[in-house]
């Protein structure tokens, strides 16, 4: 340790007998108390008053609890229970012993109970996107209720990296190459790109039948992914077409303005899928663009998942695999 180097002598051996009185205490206490699993074992033995009852409740063979028994029974010097063909009964000793310790497991037990319900109640602090929030997650969620209604979800939404420094944060969806130092990374589903506009375009006087058609509509731009329309337009061999219109602060309202027509947008196929079925939004020109991007669910490598994190990346894992089909 770095900072002993600095303790002048007097200290240092202030210190080493401060630490040698601390283990000799540990070591005293640790003397005192009985072995804590043939202790288990004699609690419920004494509880069920049989050996093999006792047996299949802690899921151990019926030799094993008898082998529990006899420790316990050599450190305490006396026999604790009478063997016959009906069971096992307390000896005088057995029954004063057990009066004495059988509060304390029931009071471990009932706190261990209350300890696993509140950390079941604690809610499941999960960051997102607001685009995939809006346009992929919310819509299923009611589905992952229905299979953990004991996990309550609450969703952040920005559109920074997530800072799981601070403790706020359990799990966060993150959109990227999938490398980032320090954290666990899920590959959910990668990122397709291809225009979309509302039925009500489609039914306008400038025809959209053609790649070619957009010189004569409005194309719709998201400010945070500037670079899609010109990806795409490279991607089919149409990088001439000018990339002017409308842009929005962010994709969920650039996804609106398509949809109440006021022009072209370039798509995130698998968030719009909702809006797809629904009508609301139709692909066009049948040309999809899959990038090297993806979407994934991330969590710090040193910080494993718990219960409900779990739960919730396996079940987003289900929600994610009709896209490998």
């Amino acid at each position: 340790m770095t900072h002993l180097s600095t303790l002048s002598a007097g200290q240092a051996t202030v210190q080493t007998v401060e630490s040698h009185e601390f283990f000799s205490c540990i070591r005293a206490v640790s003397r005192s108390l009985p072995p804590l699993n043939p202790l288990h074992v004699f609690d419920v033995v004494a509880r069920l008053g049989n050996f093999t009852l006792a047996a299949e409740e802690l899921n151990v063979s019926q030799s094993a609890v008898s082998r529990q028994i006899a420790v316990l029974e050599g450190y305490l010097q006396r026999p604790l229970f009478h063997r016959d063909r009906r069971g096992a009964t307390l000896t005088p000793a057995g029954a004063a012993y057990h009066r004495e310790i059988a509060p304390a497991f029931s009071r471990i037990v009932n706190a261990t109970q209350r300890m696993r319900q509140a950390a079941k109640a604690e809610p499941l602090h999960l960051q997102v996107y607001h685009t995939f929030a809006a346009k992929w997650l919310i819509g299923r969620l009611p589905r992952f209720e229905k299979d953990h209604p004991e996990i309550n979800v609450r969703i952040s939404t920005v559109a920074a990296v997530a800072d799981f420094s601070r403790g706020h944060v359990d799990m966060a969806v993150l959109f990227g190459n999938g490398d980032w130092p320090g954290l666990a990374a899920h590959r959910l589903f990668a990122d397709v790109l291809q225009p979309v506009c509302s039925p009500l375009l489609l039914r306008g006087e400038l025809p959209l039948r053609e790649i070619d058609d957009l010189r004569r509509h409005r194309l719709l731009v998201s400010r945070l992914r500037r670079s899609d329309w010109r990806d795409w337009l490279a991607a089919v061999g149409r990088a001439d077409i000018p990339v002017t219109g409308m842009e929005f602060s962010s994709s969920v309202l650039t996804y609106q303005a398509a949809v109440t027509g006021l022009g072209v947008a370039m798509g995130q196929v698998r968030l719009l899928e909702g809006d797809i079925e629904a009508g609301l939004l139709v692909p066009l020109f049948g040309r999809t663009l899959e990038r090297r991007l993806s979407y994934y669910a991330v969590y710090p490598e040193d910080r494993p998942l718990n219960y409900r994190g779990r739960a919730f990346l396996a079940w987003l894992e289900r929600e994610v695999r009709p896209y490998a089909a």
